[in-house]
């Protein structure tokens, strides 16, 4: 986990470690958060975006499975899916035997889409179950999970390009002083194996 001051607020942005986000996700208090949770830190969603998926938005192209969304400002965009997290919000929606255009993720089984509130009370929950280990837990949000999966990918490195298309950034700088981190944790990682006494 990584942690940084805010510019102009006393709280910290927050960056996960792959293995961090799957910590988080097992903490979920029910199927919908980890749902939630998921297309924060593995598709980059915002939480209003969360709020509005629906299954009829996952579709096969040419590049692989992808989620078609609406996002800020009206923008289209589209954004890979792993199978993992397809098959959870599939199996939500047959188990829950409801129609295609309904959203995924729920509030206690309601069909309305669930506030953005009920998410950051979800994502409060787990960090406070998880700082029992380390207190960096407390900070997290859900837009940390969006800034997560930016630098991990760019870590990875995904084309700056794609990535912004995905993201729907509109330039690199508004990426790069929102969303990256300097380096994602994997990244701390494998430089501090460079140095013997580390």
């Amino acid at each position: 986990m990584n942690l940084r001051e805010h510019d102009n607020r006393k709280d910290m942005k927050v960056w996960l470690s792959e293995a961090e986000v799957v910590q988080l996700i097992d903490a979920a208090p029910n199927a919908s958060a980890r749902i939630a949770f998921g297309l924060g830190a593995w598709c980059g969603l915002r939480s209003f975006e969360i709020a509005k998926v629906r299954p009829q938005d996952i579709h096969e192209s040419d590049a692989g499975t992808i989620l078609r969304i609406v996002g800020k400002g009206d923008k289209y965009r589209e954004v890979p899916i792993g199978e993992q997290l397809v098959t959870q919000i599939k199996t939500a929606a047959e188990f829950r035997g409801e129609a295609e255009h309904l959203p995924i993720v729920q509030s206690q089984g309601d069909s309305d889409q669930v506030p953005t509130r009920t998410l950051r009370r979800w994502i409060n929950q787990a960090g406070e179950q998880l700082s029992m280990h380390d207190q960096g837990w407390l900070y997290l949000s859900m837009h940390d999970l969006r800034r997560t999966w930016a630098t991990n990918l760019a870590a990875a490195g995904v084309d700056p390009m794609i990535l912004l298309s995905w993201g729907g950034w509109s330039d690199i700088e508004t990426f790069r002083q929102a969303y990256r981190g300097e380096y994602a944790p994997a990244a701390h990682a494998r430089e501090r194996d460079k140095v013997d006494w580390l």
